[in-house]
């Protein structure tokens, strides 16, 4: 029987970690009307001085405390609306008006949960022994919001995990800008049924990120005209839909890790950001550099979708493509295998495949593994993260859903050279909710976005019924050895 150790630190959302958020009066999220803006603006100029002075004094009296800058973001929100004030007004009277249009949101306070750990991107080694991580995590808010939080944390040599306090201030301030990437749009076109001969000539012009703008700029240096092969109309309607879809985050210097909260951006993902699965992506030619298969969600719908980045500072986010990329649980394979990009998939929504991509965008050739036949995954199973690469082959963590939508973790391993082949599988779960871990959220869950190994062992951080995080340790070498 293989040992599995629960650690003692549990981490949980906090309810005072709240962001300021903008509010359209009117535009509530649940029940939408027209905008009330201009009344509000209107009552807000007809207040006397005095008013304005004690009403503002008294937010930042109230909330001073709990945003980082509150002036700013009151501004920021003024100023979306400046142009519905006809007449000059005191800087008092503008950061009112602002805080009128303002909100808290507490990113964390319905859910906290299903969390993916890697190596932190800056000095990982922190001393002989101890890895340096970085834990991100699904967090829940009013309107069951989704978005994505990140904590750090450090494993000491004998496994055993401490995570650093979180900063008291979370923040969505941040750039945000449309970007496009020369491999995602050559398939973009082709998939479009385009006619790319032209359009490799514009793309060769093009740094890997550039702007739709960019783009659009040397069509024209290479022929005014637009490009001789491709409906110009047509191939600016195709990159624009791309664009919306498609888009950076640069945060602010000044936020700590923690206080970084990632919102949704796009159109698709308006409801939510759910099960962010990061994997360390590591290729011979190619920088070091962080992944995360995500799923979007609008509202009704449910796409996949990929961030990456460097140092967990700036994002790209970019929608996935192609039918090994349909539905949830994507997890990217941390190296190329045969000059080409691997995930694991649930397209099916039951099983487990390999997909497989010339360019990490568009995932179109599809290879099921398994299929759920315990008893404890005889609903559906899944995958609880990445691949990890070890000596016998790729550990692969599993997820199944049982009787009584009970979730257990699971894990099977695949050949390193053919990760279509399962060469070893356990025959039970390996975690399962114990009877302090089936309250929450979502009841009798447990489920993980990503494992890591630390010298002789496997430390697996998971969710438990949606409403908190513990970790397990698992000595590698038993669990290999368990699995026939």
């Amino acid at each position: 029987m293989i040992n599995v150790e629960r650690q003692s630190i549990e981490l949980q959302g906090a309810a005072d970690r709240v962001l300021c958020r903008m509010f359209v009066p009117g535009e509530e999220d649940l029940i939408r009307g027209p905008s009330r803006i201009p009344e509000v603006v209107n009552r807000a100029l007809a207040l006397k001085k005095s008013e304005v002075v004690a009403a503002l004094d008294a937010v930042e009296r109230d909330f001073s405390g709990r945003h980082r800058n509150l002036r700013d973001q009151l501004a920021s929100h003024y100023r979306a609306v400046a142009h519905l004030v006809p007449v000059d007004v005191s800087r008092e009277r503008e950061l009112l008006i602002g805080a009128y249009l303002t909100q808290e949101y507490a990113i964390e306070a319905a859910a906290y949960f299903n969390p993916s750990i890697v190596p932190h991107p800056a000095d990982p080694e922190a001393e002989a022994g101890v890895l340096r991580f970085v834990l991100s995590v699904r967090a829940v808010g009013e309107g069951h919001i989704s978005t994505v939080v990140f904590r750090s944390g450090h494993i000491a040599s004998d496994g055993v995990v401490s995570v650093d306090p979180p900063s008291p201030y979370a923040s969505i301030r941040a750039e945000r800008r449309t970007v496009l990437r020369r491999r995602f749009v050559r398939q973009s076109a082709i998939e479009a049924g385009m006619d790319c001969t032209d359009l490799e000539l514009v793309l060769g012009m093009l740094p890997d990120k550039f702007t739709t703008e960019d783009l659009l700029a040397t069509m024209s240096q290479v022929d005014p005209g637009g490009l001789r092969n491709v409906a110009s109309d047509e191939f600016v309607a195709v990159m624009q839909e791309i664009a919306r879809s498609s888009y950076e985050v640069d945060f602010a210097d000044d936020l700590s890790l923690s206080e970084r909260v990632l919102w949704p951006t796009s159109p698709d993902e308006r409801r939510g950001m759910e099960d962010a699965r990061f994997v360390r992506l590591q290729d011979e030619d190619e920088p070091v550099r962080y992944r995360a298969s995500y799923t979007a969600f609008d509202g009704a719908h449910v796409s996949s979708r990929i961030l990456e980045t460097d140092d967990f500072s700036s994002f790209s986010s970019m929608k996935l493509t192609g039918s090994g990329a349909e539905n949830k649980g994507l997890a990217f394979f941390p190296r190329r295998i045969g000059g080409r990009y691997l995930a694991l998939s649930r397209w099916d929504r039951e099983s487990i495949s390999l997909t497989i991509s010339e360019d990490s965008y568009h995932w179109n050739d599809v290879h099921k593994i398994e299929s759920p036949d315990r008893s404890w995954e005889l609903v559906h199973m899944g995958n609880c993260g990445s691949p990890i690469e070890l000596p016998e082959g790729w550990l692969v963590l599993t997820h199944g859903a049982g009787a009584m939508r009970q979730y257990a973790i699971g894990a099977m391993l695949l050949d390193r050279d053919d990760p279509t082949k399962v060469i070893g599988r356990l025959k039970e779960p390996l975690v399962k909710p114990a009877e302090d871990e089936r309250n929450g959220y979502v009841p009798n869950v447990v489920y993980s976005c990503g494992a890591i190994v630390h010298g002789e062992r496997l430390l697996i951080p998971y969710g438990m019924s949606d409403w908190r995080i513990r970790f397990a340790s698992i000595h590698v070498n038993d669990l290999v050895s368990a699995m026939s």
